[in-house]
């Protein structure tokens, strides 16, 4: 039988301290490593966190969001009933709320959470950690990050975090998160950096991420995830767990990406942009990298050029793989795209690029992506299926923007507006609808004539990821 012990004290403060680096393990101390020791001092014995705390946690707040759900009978929608009695049959609304974590990104009063943790939501409100509330307002949401950006007026300068520049966060590095689970009230935890720039977790559209072990669970969404310096270095936004609660993997939005929504914010701005670099790109694989005569597989192949676009100005190349942006290691399109991003609409990069077995360098200037033509887009409504769903044709930028390669053609979702018929049937932004009714789809005419008719039975034809997935619906 295996029985677990409790940790003095002084072992508790030198496990610590073997992960800050101020005691090296025993057997490493040699006669010629001077630079290490073991606590001597009363003060050493009781180094701590909560200087650290007590400096940052100020500027971490809860966040409550509210919806307002009507319940819905099951008699509701049809026709029968509807015509003796109306709408009569749906509940009184109720109210839905949700819990996060937020952060003080300015004395301000601009606020830092998760799209996530007020997506829908009628009413968001603040509380600070002293036990003032606040009504909220949104500047911005983004879906593609995850982020979205709070405003309120206390009256006088609020305790903010200053953001710290991620791309020199270490794995190793020791880091708190702060924030709000469970609703128990706020709580701090610790860890490491246990991986920087994880991508391909599925968590939403940006895929570039902070791992770490500290402990993260339900309500820490939002929340702060800092360094020893007090600085923060990423937005807690998921963990990976099959029961719901901590495992020891959690996922970071990096200071840097937040940094650029929050000026996005500052500026005006509802909505964040990504640049437009006008190439489409994938992974280069080992066969590819061998191919090319590379020693490793890294970096991004363009595999699409889209004309008059940034890329073609700038002198890209289907095959090229970009290696490099402004001296940073490109490890797939995902970290492509988060450097871009990071960068900003009218900035320029200098990419390094294996072009024709030759590295070269070349400058690309990042532009704002055009606008969708106003005659090329609509919002379906009536009693259809895809009623809510936002389509438009397909650009180059706009297929950028929904991470559709540039020379995707057609009419795709843009958006799909919760609690509607095209939201219930798994309607996604980035959908081509490819088919009605056995009619074939490739404008917006073909659209509007298909959805004019009135059948007993509805045949979608949709394409997502490459894949055609068809749907019948009565």
């Amino acid at each position: 039988m295996n029985f677990k012990v409790a940790p003095s004290a002084r072992a508790l403060f030198l496990c610590t301290a073997l992960l800050s680096g101020m005691v090296a393990p025993l057997h490493a101390q040699t006669a010629t490593d001077t630079t290490k020791q073991l606590p001597e001092t009363h003060e050493q014995m009781q180094l701590s966190f909560a200087p650290l705390v007590k400096q940052t946690a100020g500027a971490v707040v809860n966040v409550y969001a509210a919806q307002a759900v009507r319940t819905r009978s099951p008699f509701a929608g049809d026709p029968f009933f509807e015509q003796f009695f109306g709408g009569q049959f749906n509940g009184p609304p109720r109210v839905q709320s949700s819990l996060g974590s937020g952060v003080i990104a300015d004395a301000s009063g601009i606020i830092v959470t998760n799209n996530h943790v007020i997506r829908n939501a009628d009413s968001v409100k603040v509380a600070l950690s002293d036990g003032r509330e606040f009504e909220s307002k949104v500047l911005l949401k983004d879906e593609s990050t995850d982020l979205a950006i709070l405003k309120i007026d206390a009256g006088e300068p609020l305790p903010a975090l200053q953001l710290a520049d991620s791309d020199k966060v270490e794995v190793g590095d020791l880091v708190l998160a702060i924030g709000n689970p469970f609703g128990v009230g706020q709580t701090v935890t610790s860890g490491i950096v246990s991986a920087q720039a994880r991508t391909r977790v599925g968590i939403s559209d940006f895929d570039f991420f902070i791992q770490t072990d500290a402990a993260i669970n339900p309500g820490n969404s939002g929340g702060a995830l800092i360094d020893l310096s007090g600085k923060l270095i990423g937005i807690n936004t998921a963990i990976f767990s099959r029961s719901g609660g901590s495992i020891g993997i959690g996922f970071a939005i990096p200071s840097n990406m937040v940094r650029a929504v929050v000026e996005t914010a500052k500026g005006g701005g509802d909505t964040f942009e990504r640049p437009y670099i006008g190439a489409t790109f994938q992974n280069v694989t080992p066969d590819v990298a061998e191919g090319l005569g590379m020693k490793q597989p890294y970096g991004a192949l363009v595999t699409n050029i889209g004309k008059g676009g940034p890329a073609e100005k700038g002198g890209l190349l289907v095959g090229d793989v970009v290696l490099s942006v402004d001296g940073v290691r490109i490890e797939n399109p995902d970290g492509l795209g988060y450097r871009l991003s990071t960068a900003g609409i009218g900035k320029t990069v200098q990419l390094q690029v294996l072009s024709r077995s030759k590295e070269k360098a070349i400058t690309v200037v990042l532009e704002k992506p055009g606008p969708d033509s106003l005659d090329n887009q609509m919002l379906i409504q009536g009693r259809n299926p895809l009623s809510g769903a936002h389509v438009l044709m397909l650009t180059p930028s706009s297929a950028a923007r929904l991470n559709l390669p540039s020379d995707t053609e057609g009419v795709a979702v843009d958006k799909v507006f919760p609690n509607t018929p095209a939201a219930r049937i798994g309607l996604q932004p980035g959908d081509i609808v490819r088919g009605i009714n056995g009619a074939e789809i490739e404008t917006m005419a073909d659209l509007t004539k298909a959805m004019s008719s009135k059948p007993v039975l509805w045949r979608f034809d949709f394409e997502r990821g490459g894949d055609i997935i068809r749907q019948i619906i009565r």
